[in-house]
C-alpha cells in the first residue's frame, strides 16, 4: 500500500516516528451528507487496531436507532479488536428546536463526561458526534473545548461532526473536512431511507 509523504516537514525536533504517532484532533463540518458517516468509518479502522472506542452522540435523539451504534456495538463485543462504549447525549434532532433548556443541560453533560474520560484516557479514538452544534449555540465554551482538547494526556484522538464547527476550532484542528453538497434527493422531495440515513 503506498503511503503519502508530508509536503512539509516541520523543524519541530520530533523524529518521523515521534511526529507519526501524535494524537489528532478531527473535523468533519458542512453542509453535505457524510460526516458522522466518516467519523464512524475511522471509528471502525480504530476498533480494528484493537483500540478502544467511545462515542459520545450530542444532539441527536437518545431514542433514534442508528445503524452504526449497533455494528460497532457488536464489534467490540465480539472479543477482536477494540470495545465500543456509546453514549447518547442528545435530547433531540439538531433540525428540530423542541425542549432547548433540556438539550442544552443534556449537551454540557455530555462535555462534562467528555473530559471525565479524557482525564482518565479511557479511550483511544472518541468521536463527538454532533458536537460542533453545541459550539456553534453557544451551549459549549469553544475556548473551553480547543483548552482542554491541547492539553488532553497520552495519544488520544478525537473527531468532532456537525456543521458549523467554529473557526478556533477548526484553527486549532489538525484534519479538517468540509463536507459540501453537491446534490441531494431530499431536493428533489424524496425522504431519507432506511439503511442510508440511518
Amino acid at each position: 500500500m503506498p503511503q503519502g509523504q508530508p509536503t512539509v516537514v516541520p523543524d519541530d525536533g520530533l523524529t518521523t516516528r515521534q511526529r507519526r504517532n501524535r494524537p489528532l484532533v478531527f473535523v468533519h463540518t458542512g453542509i453535505g451528507k457524510g460526516k458522522s458517516t466518516a467519523a464512524f468509518g475511522l471509528a471502525l479502522r480504530a476498533w480494528n487496531q484493537g483500540w478502544p472506542v467511545g462515542v459520545f452522540q450530542f444532539v441527536k435523539s437518545a431514542k433514534w436507532k442508528v445503524g452504526e451504534e449497533r455494528a460497532l456495538k457488536v464489534l467490540g463485543d465480539s472479543g477482536e479488536g477494540g470495545t465500543v462504549a456509546w453514549h447518547k447525549m442528545g435530547e433531540g434532532w439538531s433540525w428540530v428546536q423542541r425542549d432547548i433548556s433540556s438539550s442544552e443541560e443534556a449537551a454540557r453533560e455530555g462535555w462534562e463526561q467528555v473530559k471525565r474520560d479524557l482525564a482518565a484516557e479511557s479511550y483511544k479514538l472518541y468521536v463527538l458526534d454532533e458536537f460542533a452544534y453545541p459550539m456553534h449555540w453557544g451551549w459549549i465554551d469553544t475556548d473551553e473545548v480547543v483548552s482542554v482538547l491541547r492539553d488532553r494526556p497520552g495519544t488520544q484522538h478525537v473527531v468532532i461532526t456537525g456543521r458549523n464547527a467554529p473557526q478556533k476550532l477548526i484553527d486549532f484542528a489538525d484534519l479538517v473536512t468540509d463536507m459540501s453538497k453537491v446534490k441531494h434527493p431530499m431536493d428533489a422531495g424524496q425522504k431519507g431511507q432506511r439503511g442510508i440515513e440511518w
